[in-house]
């Protein structure tokens, strides 16, 4: 018998939280989660929201004892290369916890020694803005339906996940991210729960 919650390849795993919906007063429940814990991560957003996008949805992974360990949340829109919608999923947590590799769709607790590598070799695919600060990000392995870049910010692992694998295009026009748990912009936009927030991921 084991106390935690368990998974059949990866061992021991925190539990995740997902909204049902997101709006005014679920965002400010789970901004809560984070700010009055043990620990602290960021909840990144989209700010400014591009246009015709919006928050659709958010979450966190952490219990009672751990507090929380890692935010994802969802933005939604139109695909920047035209051809319908497009989801990003924005993820920030400290290392070992699983949640950007469960998004992305690989294997690892987290980004590091595909990133030790590719920052070696490389330099970075995406430079964004992260709470004010120019950001470099690194493209890693996904399933070939979404990309994924991983990077770091405030002291924990940021990935950026984008369906379809065109959307991570977006991340060469000047995206800037801000952290919820500092300051909620009262003109965030809410729209229809992301399918790869619940589950279709």
């Amino acid at each position: 018998m084991h106390s935690e919650w368990r998974c059949d390849e990866c061992g021991p795993v925190l539990p995740m939280h997902i909204a049902e919906h997101v709006g005014p007063a679920i965002l400010a429940a789970v901004i809560a989660q984070v700010v009055h814990g043990p620990t602290r991560v960021p909840l990144w957003c989209l700010w400014p929201l591009l246009p015709g996008w919006t928050v659709t949805g958010t979450g966190w992974a952490g219990d009672e004892r751990t507090g929380v360990r890692a935010t994802v949340m969802a933005c939604s829109g139109p695909a920047p290369l035209g051809g319908g919608p497009a989801d990003l999923m924005l993820i920030a947590e400290e290392p070992g916890v699983g949640l950007g590799s469960r998004f992305a769709g690989t294997r690892g607790p987290d980004p590091g020694p595909v990133l030790a590598a590719s920052v070696e070799n490389t330099g970075p695919h995406a430079k964004i803005k992260v709470a004010g600060h120019p950001t470099p990000l690194w493209s890693v392995e996904s399933q070939p339906d979404r990309s994924a870049y991983a990077g770091e910010a405030k002291g924990v692992w940021l990935w950026v996940v984008a369906w379809p694998a065109t959307t991570g295009y977006m991340l060469a026009g000047g995206v800037t991210l801000r952290d919820l748990t500092v300051w909620l912009p009262p003109e965030l936009v809410f729209g229809a729960p992301s399918p790869y927030l619940h589950g279709k991921a």
